[in-house]
């Protein structure tokens, strides 16, 4: 029966890793993600799953294991946190690289040094080039169903590729609210009976894996791995409407709020979200038409999207909590600008990197983004690309 109960968003994450039931799990606890290997792990004592759960010594183990369970055939998901995504990098490479769909649950937290355990996205971030599909969620809600998405994407035919599912740290993962929970059963339908492709426990049709590649394959390997990625976003956004009509919620790759008419825009992911929403209505009532574009996509990117929701923007800034050092404007910042250049959409566009390390970016803040914007909207001219918001002390 589906209820409505309240969850952090770790504990929506482990609820819907109980319900799918996934052969392994292997995992290393990290604040924040802590709670949901500890919930997990509570399921297991209890016999409400009949997972094999390693405990491993790091996270590279942890990822070292899931490629080999995945590798033999077994539903597999994980879950880890900034120094932990990091220090499994290595391994993030081999996974995609095997066309592994192992589903990694990443609390996003900020990298050291200096030590912080607070959220901002540097760790996903700074892993988008690893190959994997990379989905967003704005709060517990989207992180419980996002997860139940991410199983079907991964075991997709077409796709067979891992998928990491991004949540902001303490934000949304140690906030309680209110989640609908669907039906165990229903669940299950939903994921499905897992048909590996690749078994290497199969001994009727014995294969290798992870080979050396020398040069004249090596290139087309990657370029399968790299096109396959490209095309799994039909895959992402086929099964978001399934489980829209199904249950009653969908998230689309992107989410074009109030953008139909809008003259300046915020472009974030995440839990900055629903702030700017808040922010957008609010200067709405006051006649000025702000929009938000919320990308819950981030790889496979949506250019084509992310294009037409902004054709029709005079100014918009790209808010992230995360930064580039030394690139001409952040992961996100850079990619939203080669999107239009692409597409011949022209913009005035801006970057905001907040948020770093924890700090809070409340309402005001994001006014006074949206501030700047009108100026660029009514000048026409961009007066600084890169901007850093509510940094003290130095500009």
């Amino acid at each position: 029966m589906r209820k409505t109960i309240g969850l952090t968003g770790d504990g929506a994450a482990a609820e819907a890793m109980r319900q799918i039931d996934p052969d392994v799990v292997a995992a290393y606890p990290i604040t924040p993600q802590t709670e949901i290997v500890e919930r997990f792990a509570e399921f297991v004592a209890e016999g409400s799953v009949h997972t094999e759960l390693v405990t491993v010594e790091s996270e590279h183990s942890a990822m070292s294991a899931c490629c080999g369970s995945s590798a033999a055939g077994a539903r597999t998901i994980t879950c880890t946190s900034s120094q932990g995504l990091a220090l499994m990098h290595e391994m993030l490479y081999i996974a995609a690289g095997n066309r592994l769909p192992i589903v990694l649950i990443n609390v996003n937290r900020t990298l050291s040094a200096p030590i912080n355990i607070h959220n901002d996205q540097s760790d996903s971030l700074g892993s988008r080039d690893a190959g994997w599909i990379q989905l967003y969620c704005e709060g517990a809600q989207e992180v419980y169903d996002t997860v139940i998405q991410a199983v079907r994407i991964a075991e997709d035919r077409s796709v067979m590729l891992p998928v990491m599912v991004c949540l902001d740290g303490f934000v949304v993962s140690h906030n309680v609210e209110p989640i609908n929970v669907l039906d165990d059963q229903e669940v299950k339908d939903f994921v499905g009976e897992f048909r590996p492709v690749i078994n290497l426990l199969d001994t009727e049709n014995p294969i290798s894996m992870g080979n050396l590649t020398l040069p004249e394959y090596f290139f087309e390997h990657k370029y399968a791995q790299a096109y396959a990625l490209e095309q799994s976003k039909p895959v992402i956004a086929k099964v978001d409407k399934e489980f829209g009509e199904k249950f009653g919620r969908s998230y689309g790759i992107i989410e074009a709020y109030r953008m139909d008419d809008a003259e300046i825009a915020i472009v974030t992911l995440g839990s900055m979200v629903g702030t700017a929403r808040v922010v957008a209505d609010d200067l709405r009532q006051q006649g000025i038409k702000a929009g938000v574009l919320k990308i819950r996509c981030y790889r496979p990117f949506p250019i084509d999207e992310v294009a037409e929701a902004l054709k029709g923007v005079k100014a918009a800034a790209v808010m992230e909590k995360a930064l580039s050092p030394g690139a001409p404007g952040p992961a996100v910042f850079s990619d939203v600008l080669g999107a239009l250049y692409h597409k011949g959409v022209h913009v005035n566009l801006i970057s905001y990197v907040a948020g770093l390390g924890g700090r809070d970016v409340p309402a005001k803040s994001i006014r006074r983004v949206y501030e700047h914007l009108q100026k660029i909207a009514a000048s026409g001219k961009v007066d600084r690309i890169l901007n850093y918001l509510d940094l003290r002390g130095w500009q």
